[in-house]
């Protein structure tokens, strides 16, 4: 996983309506919420608990996006679905959670398979990582990122 204080790695994704690219955002806060599966129950909570935050985010100077495996078309039925308003980045033919260290082995029920950590990162204005959230817990997780957003970091 990457570090506080490390330069955020550049990196284009599709989304369900288009591309996201961080360097099309320099001079703002990016935060990037990564959760493993769209339309499952704890990640839609996560994910509405963001969008009911995007007017705040967005007047504390921060773009939001979530990023998971999924493809655009099955993050589109995930907003459709949720009425959400951040954006959701489909990771399904490159490496960014490999990039941010969250693609990982996991294991249920005593079978290892690999899939993405529940993290969130911060991204400051000047494009390095302010923050980390590894192993996310959700209730008051996307609160606790406003209030680090709005204290500059």
């Amino acid at each position: 996983m990457l570090n506080i204080g490390d330069m955020a790695p550049a990196f284009t994704i599709p989304t369900d309506t288009g591309e996201f690219s961080l360097a099309e955002h320099s001079g703002k806060n990016i935060v990037i919420f990564f959760f493993p599966k769209a339309d499952t129950s704890g990640c839609t909570k996560e994910a509405i608990a963001f969008s009911g935050l995007s007017a705040e985010f967005e007047a504390a100077n921060a773009v939001v996006i979530g990023i998971s495996k999924d493809t655009p078309q099955k993050q589109a039925k995930f907003r459709e679905k949720h009425q959400l308003d951040c954006l959701l980045g489909a990771d399904h033919e490159t490496d960014i959670c490999e990039t941010f260290g969250v693609w990982q082995e996991k294991s249920m029920y005593g079978r290892k398979y690999m899939g993405i950590q529940r993290a969130t990162f911060l991204i400051g204005a000047n494009g390095t990582l302010t923050h980390i959230w590894p192993k996310v817990k959700i209730p008051g997780h996307a609160e606790d990122v406003l209030d680090h957003v709005r204290a500059g970091g």
